[in-house]
């Protein structure tokens, strides 16, 4: 077998592929594909690790290569392991416009000679490997390990699939995230040992998202964030507040961005609202366009549902987990002109649905993994010019991932020894497994993190693009906001930058003409905005408690009386809900008392 056979692959195949080939892929391998193609029939590896950003085409390379194999005899079956029951599906769908029959209903026992092998889940070969090692050492079987990080080693689907398809004759692995957060080795991957000691994934063949925005293979993406005051009451019983985005511990990070994404406050309305616009800007040159929300839970998505009904007059499809209806919920929902789909979290990675071109970030999920998979949701490209937008919540974390979208990464098998050093590839395993948890349950979060959500408001942030950012801070539905949505959906890469600088430009001259009072948020001296920082807070109250506590002993007051005193005198309702100048009011006035008293 030599190279020239791969540029004959199409020969081989059915007449129907790749001319509908699965998802809107090109009418006939893109140069990736085929470069991929080439460098596997050279070398013949018995193990292969593809490595193509979301929405490349990992599946008509696979498929494509399967054909060839089977065709050449060096194969005698297929099966293939996907993350889902949706994935499972669609590759049994993809595979069968080429000829090959794949069994996605497949439990146990012989397969009807109809099929050339199986579609299963990871979940479906943790439960029985022996079946699969079975299979794999009756007939010559190619394994295709769709998203393979999913089988990290010591985990339980990892275990499996080595002992599940260890004897089989060849094994492709594919994955648009090859990353993982632990140092768990991935079944049937290559780790080389760089010059720091450092053993990282080794992939065959890698077609990253910096490639393939250059070839037009998928959308660029427009990020644009939001950030705004949010006020909540700890477990403790102490009400905060806070701006998304400014300086805060971790544990105040998470509180603040959950109470952004309470369907029951301001921000997540505006945010949908604001994402629904952009939507209809987009179906402008997009007729078809869709929009998702990501959930963290079932009981938000069903609210999100709700608010978009509100906001939107139209039903929104709903797909709370991977059970029976779900998968033809979406294939639905792909195949329809509606607007919207509410998702809970897993269901965002391998859900194919092109026409998607907007998205809303509404999980507490922090993982550069679940992150790339979400937004890879958005940018499969159908034709020169999409572009993709996805609302997020200005959280330091997301923001650096949206910068970072081109930036390759590999899996990381050893964590540095350096003394001192910070490490700068440990993630939150706790993180990651919630990220990669099948089913919707209680993950402990709100025993761990007890606070009741009070209020938030939304104000728009800033755009991040190609690693850049454009814009200042503008309230919900003004002509600044505006201007960032009404960017139209069909450009070229550098007419999108282009233009994004001009929107900026306009912006801050605008807002250089105006008094103070109706500015944009950013240009208000830091003591004029409606709320200073939660650390700023915290201090403020802890200085006034200081201060009561001091006075309590020169006049022999109790607490309760001397700050409803200060409430009487000065205004305002108690310390836990009043503003920085209240606290800043009260202060001075207790240090007057003290004063006269001496």
């Amino acid at each position: 077998m030599t190279t020239t056979a791969a540029t004959s692959t199409s020969h081989h195949l059915s007449p129907a592929f790749p001319g509908r080939a699965p998802w809107g892929t090109a009418g006939k391998l893109r140069a990736w594909q085929q470069g991929a193609m080439e460098k596997y029939l050279q070398e013949q590896p018995r193990d292969f690790l593809a490595v193509a950003t979301p929405g490349a085409g990992k599946t008509t390379f696979a498929l494509t290569l399967a054909s060839w194999l089977l065709h050449h005899h060096v194969v005698q079956q297929v099966t293939v392991v996907a993350p889902t029951e949706h994935l499972k599906k669609q590759w049994a769908e993809a595979a069968s416009r080429i000829g090959i029959r794949l069994d996605p209903e497949y439990s146990a026992g012989p397969l009807s000679k109809d099929y050339h092998g199986v579609a299963v889940t990871y979940a479906g070969v943790g439960v029985r490997p022996m079946l699969h090692r079975n299979r794999s050492e009756q007939r010559k079987t190619l394994v295709i390990l769709d998203e393979i990080h999913h089988a990290g080693d010591s985990k339980s689907w990892g275990e499996a699939c080595l002992e599940a398809f260890e004897p089989a004759t060849r094994r492709l692995a594919l994955t648009g995230t090859p990353f993982r957060s632990d140092t768990n080795p991935i079944p049937f991957v290559t780790y080389e040992e760089g010059d720091d000691g450092i053993r990282r994934s080794a992939a065959d063949y890698t077609y990253g998202y910096g490639s393939a925005l250059a070839d037009h293979v998928v959308r660029p993406v427009i990020f644009l964030s939001y950030s705004g005051n949010m006020r909540w009451r700890t477990k403790a019983g102490d009400e905060i507040a806070a701006r998304l985005g400014e300086p805060m511990t971790k544990d105040a990070i998470s509180q603040a961005w959950r109470t952004a994404l309470d369907p029951r406050g301001e921000w997540m309305p505006s945010v949908l609202r604001a994402a629904d616009q952009r939507l209809t800007e987009v179906r402008k040159a997009i007729p078809d366009a869709g929009a998702l929300v990501i959930a963290s839970d079932q009981d938000s998505a069903r609210a999100y549902a709700k608010l978009i009904r509100e906001i939107t007059g139209s039903k929104a499809t709903l797909v709370l987990s991977d059970d029976t209806g779900a998968s033809s919920r979406i294939d639905d929902f792909s195949g329809s002109t509606d607007r919207w789909m509410v998702a809970v979290r897993m269901v965002s990675e391998g859900v194919d649905v092109p026409r998607l071109a907007v998205g809303v970030y509404a999980t507490t999920i922090s993982t550069p993994l679940f992150f790339a998979q979400a937004v890879g949701r958005f940018v499969r490209s159908r034709r020169r010019g999409e572009t993709a937008s996805v609302f997020l919540p200005t959280v330091p974390d997301l923001l650096g991932f949206a910068g970072e979208m081109e930036r390759e990464r590999d899996h990381v098998l050893d964590k540095p020894k350096k003394q001192g050093e910070e490490d700068p590839y440990a993630e939150s395993e706790k993180e990651m497994d919630e990220a990669n948890r099948e089913q919707d349950e209680d993950t402990g979060e709100q025993e761990q993190f007890a606070f009741e959500a009070l209020e938030s408001e939304a104000v728009f942030d800033r755009v991040t693009y190609n690693g850049a950012e454009f814009g200042m801070q503008a309230h919900p539905g003004s002509e600044e906001e505006q201007d960032y949505l009404g960017i139209p959906g069909l450009l070229e890469p550098d007419q999108v930058q282009l233009l994004l600088q001009k929107r900026q430009a306009k912006q801050i001259a605008h807002s250089r003409k105006r008094p103070d009072a109706e500015a944009d948020l950013l240009e208000l001296p830091a003591e004029r905005r409606p709320v200073v920082s939660h650390k700023e807070m915290m201090e403020l109250r802890k200085q006034l408690n200081t201060m009561v506590a001091a006075y309590v002993h020169q006049s022999g007051k109790p607490h309760g009386v001397i700050h409803t005193e200060l409430r009487r005198v000065c205004g305002g309702p108690p310390s836990a809900e009043a503003t920085a100048g209240q606290l800043r009011q009260r202060i001075a006035k207790v240090q007057e008392w003290a004063t006269r008293m001496r």
